[in-house]
């Protein structure tokens, strides 16, 4: 599968953004996909994961700003991101696998495809 990550742009602290993830493939709905990111001289960390359509898992720093949704119709995975602060600039990657239930899903090295990744830049 292949993802095209998009929506990322800046904003002030407080605002909001959408990101979206558009992935080929006719199994889209197979996958648990998920959003990373990677801010500057920092690691790339989980955000949010939307498991087998059934769940959603959330790192504690996003829990309640963020949303992650996915549209089977359109292959199509979003972060919809509130409240945003600062401490939120990076760039962020959207993540595929298919669907695991070994009960891990936090772990970058667990997604084998990747798109691209969209900055996201939040001013104080």
């Amino acid at each position: 599968v292949q993802l095209q990550a998009s929506g990322g742009g800046l904003v002030q602290a407080g605002g909001s953004l959408r990101l979206s993830c558009a992935a080929s493939g006719r199994t889209f709905s197979s996958y648990d996909m998920a959003w990373f990111r990677q801010a500057p001289g920092k690691e790339r960390e989980f955000v949010a994961v939307e498991w087998s359509g059934v769940t959603t898992y959330y790192s504690d720093s996003v829990k309640g700003r963020f949303t992650i949704s996915r549209d089977n119709t359109k292959n199509t995975v979003y972060l919809q991101m509130i409240s945003l602060k600062p401490e939120d600039t990076a760039v962020y990657y959207c993540a595929a696998r298919i669907t695991d239930y070994s009960g891990s899903y936090s772990s970058d090295n667990e997604y084998p495809y990747w798109g691209q990744g969209t900055l996201v830049t939040v001013s104080s």
